[in-house]
């Protein structure tokens, strides 16, 4: 099975990511997104965690996620971001399933 094809679903079909800027929605777009990425090494130096008021997710269970770290693209140099990403719970009748409804992904350094 292909890697985007493993990531995509962790994605609500209705997901966004925003990748240094630029939107990506929808499976098949992030699918293809993913495919395209060369291969790729991640160091998570941080996560944080908080509940967000259901008050503004419509009563939907939601946790806002904010990671930092570095990442090393196949034959490119290292370099430092950070990634929020809304996870929301989706409830089925035997389990609760936990997918991305949005992914906001950026560089914090300059690319030389």
């Amino acid at each position: 099975m292909a890697m985007s094809v493993v990531l995509t679903r962790l994605y609500l079909d209705t997901a966004t990511l925003i990748w240094n800027g630029n939107a990506i929605s929808g499976l098949k777009a992030l699918s293809d997104f993913f495919e395209s990425l060369p291969s790729s090494e991640f160091q998570i130096n941080v996560v944080d965690c908080q509940p967000v008021h259901e008050q503004a997710t419509q009563s939907q269970t939601t946790v806002l996620v904010v990671t930092c770290g570095t990442v090393k693209f196949d034959g490119n140099k290292q370099r430092y971001f950070n990634q929020n990403f809304l996870l929301t719970a989706q409830v089925m009748p035997n389990s609760t399933v936990w997918k991305i409804a949005s992914d906001c992904f950026r560089f914090q350094d300059w690319s030389s």
